[in-house]
């Protein structure tokens, strides 16, 4: 980067070590569940309303991402511009329009919500690198030419259609019960015919359609990461769900992967 940013031999050693720090997440949260949503317990420590905590948690990386574009001087360029125009967007969504959605009066645990933002930090860091400053590609010299790549294109569609089933699945979820009601439902709609965390697998597909059209290595470190946090939690929640609704009701959906996992 710039000589006020990170070094490239430095962010080859981020990229590194966050890939690694994804195997041990993935493999420790096979053994501790992350205590929030359906999982918070008392044990996780003092908690903060649910919207603030999404809010704290995630708009850090909306703010590093846009203050490193800035900073990079890669202004309107293409197709750097649109991948951070891309970006952006599931970030108003996850970091303002998610909680602002959010029904109920449910609490995060301050320690999730800190691991989050050390997390997103490091991700907008990882990111901006990746797509401003050292571009693991030439191609990006291409400008708008570059998204007639054939697996530009795929990467393209691929991003919308993970960001539609991810707003969706949250839709549905926050329509499961009326105003009062406090029972526990099992999502019947959408991909959650197929899957019990539709939401977890629309994000797992957007991030990969990001990083088959950015063809940026960070991208697919960030995809690792999502795999990592995302499929050991749908494990515990489908079998929360069979322990709570049972098999038959269940049915022969899977975790968060159609017909696969």
């Amino acid at each position: 980067m710039s000589e006020r940013m990170i070094s490239y031999t430095s962010f080859q050693w981020l990229l590194y070590v966050m890939s690694v720090l994804a195997l041990v997440v993935f493999i420790a949260l096979y053994f501790v569940k992350a205590g929030y949503g359906l999982f918070r317990t008392a044990r996780w420590g003092w908690a903060i309303n649910n919207r603030l905590a999404w809010v704290l948690m995630e708009a850090p990386v909306f703010v590093v991402m846009t203050w490193l574009w800035a900073e990079s001087g890669v202004g309107m360029a293409q197709p750097q511009f649109l991948f951070f125009l891309l970006f952006q967007l599931h970030y108003v969504q996850r970091s303002f329009l998610f909680p602002l959605l959010m029904k109920g009066n449910s609490r995060m645990p301050v320690a999730i919500m800190a691991m989050g933002i050390v997390f997103n930090l490091l991700n907008g860091v990882m990111q901006a690198g990746g797509l401003f400053f050292y571009p693991a590609t030439s191609a990006y010299a291409e400008g708008w030419a570059y998204l007639l790549h054939p697996s530009a294109l795929m990467g393209l569609l691929i991003f919308f259609v993970g960001l539609g089933i991810n707003c969706h699945s949250d839709h549905v979820i926050r329509h499961l019960r009326k105003p009062g009601d406090t029972r526990h439902y099992l999502p019947q709609q959408g991909m959650y015919r197929y899957v019990t965390s539709a939401n977890y697998f629309g994000e797992l597909v957007e991030w990969t359609g990001f990083a088959l059209l950015t063809a940026s290595p960070a991208a697919w470190v960030f995809v690792w990461w999502t795999f990592a946090n995302l499929v050991p939690r749908a494990q515990a929640i489908h079998r929360h769900y069979r322990e709570e609704f049972g098999n038959q009701q269940v049915g022969r959906r899977k975790s968060i992967i159609p017909y696969i996992y």
